[in-house]
């Protein structure tokens, strides 16, 4: 796993293939809205404890995203909140990028390219959510 660190703040993390090790692993600090785990190369028969997440009050100051590369590949540029390039990286198949406090934009680099994209809810709607980098 590699963070982009600008300033001693985490904006993201790339997370590769080499990075899912057997197990039960999470990439994410405790604190942070969006949490990132993995379950990797359980047996069959493996059984998890059955629960249910409390309900209590959580409060989110922005929208954060999690990509995951099902097929193909993608170049994402990673901004700071001056809209200034900090870094681009490639993210392939079965790659994760956790994106935190970052702006952010992605280019298509291979066809039928699939990502699965999960973000912290609910949403406000483009126009309250975000505005587009210059």
């Amino acid at each position: 796993m590699r963070e982009i660190i600008r300033n001693k703040v985490i904006l993201a993390r790339h997370i590769k293939k080499e990075d899912l090790k057997p197990g039960l692993n999470f990439f994410s600090h405790d604190e942070e809205f969006i949490q990132v785990g993995i379950w990797g190369h359980y047996e069959k028969g493996k059984e998890l404890a059955a629960h249910v997440h409390k309900k209590f009050d959580r409060k989110a100051d922005r929208t954060y995203e999690v990509l995951f590369v099902l097929s193909g590949s993608l170049k994402a540029t990673i901004y700071d909140f001056e809209n200034n390039v900090i870094e681009k990286i490639e993210v392939q198949q079965g790659e994760i990028l956790v994106l935190l406090e970052c702006g952010h934009g992605y280019e298509i680099t291979s066809d039928d390219t699939t990502v699965l994209e999960i973000k912290n809810g609910p949403y406000s709607g483009a126009e309250k959510d975000r505005y587009r980098i210059p």
